[in-house]
């Protein structure tokens, strides 16, 4: 009797939550799709979808299986309740949304500047900056853009920091020989910190670059989180580590602008000095503000993503040694061809590097560092048959795009070969974005994981303390140990190659 009367009360205690969260997505989808829509009948071509929960939306469902070992399971869900229609009416980050996940609807909402505008959220722009790339009006953006582009891009650029990378990647493989075991990752990162910091200042002590590198930790874990600004949250920490990157930045600033007023005549060398010599048609020049958000940005971009894929295209090719075996190959087939006189790579020797840039592409599309990108309707837009109103986020996810089996067959399998004769078609392939807005440093960023992984495949290799770590997805897929282990010389070191 007992039994049947606790199953009873479970069973009524389970259908009242039934109820309730039915009632409460119910009103939530009511608010967002009736309500603040004025009912208006040119909204009846919304994407289908679920707008979740009042005030949080699908948040917790999409925290839930990032934090999982399938974060690919949060689109799954929308495709096995609504079907295979690539968009979604979704409610995140504080706002409604739609989930773009088809090449021709990222390309519509990457390209085109007239319906479309960033959109990013509310913590991702006070971490970033209102007054970097991501917040700025278009004509802004384009002049900054222009302006900054130049010094990270072209082969004259790229030519410029050849040495000095090859300079430190050489020094610190060295290094790391004879170090022991380290977080692989936490040095890449800070390898790739110091060549950003080397292009946009020139040179700052240890201690600076230590404690920049440090606090970008920190910010990044709260740029994709949801704006709780309370102790204990990562927005909450992530805002702390901006109010110090940018008190440590104006006291570059500082520091350069008295260099300059007293020694005017000084040689421009660097990103800051361009940055505090533009001035526009007007004859406006950029206050600190607007600088040190600039800073922010790129220091932040040009190192995280570099970082990441040199590590994740070095666990790749070491799990799969017939690749880690043919990308030797092709270096040393470039040593073999070199002058002996010659001294480093050149820059044409990089482009030479078929299969190696296969690799990276390939590593590109199946880690996809960034999986999604944000874009606001400026108005009502229509894609592929559905209306995104005016105001609403769309949510560019690369991740469903680059995982897709009927673009990308065996999509999570590492396979570089997949690239022998393939030239992806727009929209299928976005691993720096896409559209005027396109990540402006996508050949520096190569340039350094292809001079990393030359030097790292003829005389390196790595081994991992544990083979099998875990992958955390938040901010960015990478192992929980950082992946820790070591690295060994495989082979005299080659100074002059």
């Amino acid at each position: 009797m007992d039994l049947k009367l606790n199953w009873n009360i479970l069973m009524v205690i389970l259908a009242g939550f039934v109820t309730i969260k039915w009632v409460l997505k119910s009103i939530n989808l009511w608010y967002y799709e009736k309500y603040k829509l004025g009912g208006d009948k040119k909204y009846s071509l919304l994407p289908p979808g679920d707008m979740g929960w009042p005030l949080i939306g699908n948040m917790w469902s999409f925290l839930l299986a990032f934090k999982s070992s399938n974060p690919d399971s949060f689109i799954s869900s929308f495709v096995t309740r609504f079907g295979q229609k690539g968009l979604y009416k979704t409610f995140m980050f504080g706002h409604p949304s739609v989930i773009v996940t088809t090449p021709e609807a990222c390309k519509r909402a990457l390209t085109d500047d007239e319906d479309f505008k960033p959109g990013w959220p509310r913590s991702t722009l006070e971490l970033i900056g209102r007054k970097s790339f991501i917040g700025i009006t278009y004509d802004e953006h384009k002049r900054l853009r222009k302006l900054t582009a130049s010094p990270v891009n072209g082969q004259a650029a790229l030519s410029m920091y050849m040495k000095y990378i090859e300079e430190i990647v050489i020094s610190a493989l060295e290094k790391w020989s004879s170090t022991g075991k380290i977080e692989f990752l936490s040095e890449l990162r800070k390898l790739t910190f110091k060549i950003i910091m080397y292009i946009f200042l020139s040179s700052e002590s240890e201690h600076v670059m230590d404690a920049l590198e440090r606090e970008y930790s920190i910010l990044n874990y709260g740029v994709r989180a949801m704006a709780i600004n309370i102790p204990g949250f990562a927005y909450y920490k992530a805002l702390k580590a901006r109010k110090k990157l940018v008190a440590i930045f104006q006291c570059i600033v500082d520091e350069r602008r008295e260099k300059r007023r007293k020694s005017p005549t000084t040689e421009k060398k660097d990103m800051m000095d361009i940055l505090l010599d533009e001035e526009d048609e007007n004859g406006r020049k950029l206050n600190d503000e607007e600088i040190i958000d600039v800073l922010v940005m790129y220091l932040n971009a040009g190192h995280e993503s570099s970082g990441h894929i040199t590590m994740w295209a070095t666990l790749l090719l070491q799990k799969h040694p017939e690749f880690f075996k043919r990308a030797k190959a092709e270096q040393e087939e470039i040593l073999m061809k070199r002058p002996p006189s010659q001294v480093g790579l050149t820059l044409k020797e990089i482009r030479k590097m078929e299969y190696l840039s296969k690799v990276i592409d390939e590593t590109l599309r199946l880690v996809t560092f960034s999986f999604v990108v944000f874009r606001e309707a400026k108005r009502d837009a229509r894609i592929c048959g559905y209306t995104i109103p005016k105001g609403w986020k769309v949510l560019v996810w690369f991740r469903s795009v680059h995982l897709d089996p009927e673009i990308y067959p065996s999509p999570k399998e590492f396979n570089p070969s997949r690239w022998d004769g393939l030239a992806p078609k727009a929209g299928t392939f976005l691993p720096f974005g896409g559209g005027s807005r396109m990540c402006p440093g996508n050949d520096l960023a190569k340039l350094e994981i292809s001079i990393f992984l030359h030097y790292f495949l003829l005389n390196y290799e790595l081994e991992r303390e544990n083979n099998v770590c875990p992958v955390m997805y938040l901010p960015h897929s990478r192992p929980k140990d950082n992946c820790l282990g070591r690295i060994r010389r495989v082979s005299p070191y080659r100074v002059n190659t």
